[in-house]
């Protein structure tokens, strides 16, 4: 009966080797896992819809035909067969790292003439484009000057020149020969 003890013991090591196995995919996936999290993927810009900035609701007034709020606002982005009198104008933006914009217009017509808006309320478009740009300002100014002894170590000064080093140079002539020759 010798045999059955070390079948067992065959088990019992195939046993513990799989559960070891399976213990140190756990804690590879463990580690992993927070390495990938500290990494975010690229995510695309996102840009659907019109923008419509404070400047156009407010050339907007009731009594206008379409034509006119098209020539404003644009073609609006829905035209719905089941509401021919309303046109909709959404706007959506999704960034990495900032939060989703979604702003939304709505007009409603009388036959052809602008009846009444309403929407959310719009930025300006100067507010609009100081939220698209997501670069760190720093208050920190550059220095543009470059300092007395760091200009010496960059250009050391040339040294001065004797009086008869400066004489002995040619005067430069008070006019050039032309460049053409006048003789044609």
């Amino acid at each position: 009966m010798p045999v059955i003890p070390h079948c067992r013991s065959g088990a019992l090591a195939a046993a513990l080797l799989t559960c070891l196995s399976l213990a140190a995919c756990s804690s590879v996936a463990d580690s992993t896992r927070g390495a990938l999290t500290a990494v975010t993927p690229y995510k695309i810009e996102v840009v659907q819809g019109n923008f419509v900035s404070k400047e156009q609701v407010g050339a907007l007034r009731t009594g206008m035909s379409r034509q006119q709020v098209r020539d404003i606002l644009g073609t609006s982005l829905l035209s719905d067969v089941f509401h021919a009198n309303r046109w909709d104008y959404v706007f959506t933006i999704r960034r990495q790292g900032v939060e989703p914009q979604q702003r939304r217009l709505t007009l409603y017509f009388d036959g052809e003439l602008l009846q009444r808006f309403e929407g959310d309320e719009m930025p300006s478009e100067e507010e609009f484009v100081a939220t698209l740009d997501t670069r760190r300002k720093s208050g920190k100014v550059p220095e543009l000057e470059v300092p007395e002894d760091k200009l010496k170590k960059i250009a050391p000064a040339e040294p001065e020149k004797s009086a008869e080093e400066t004489a002995a140079r040619a005067p430069l002539p008070a006019s050039y020969p032309p460049l053409e020759s006048t003789g044609r």
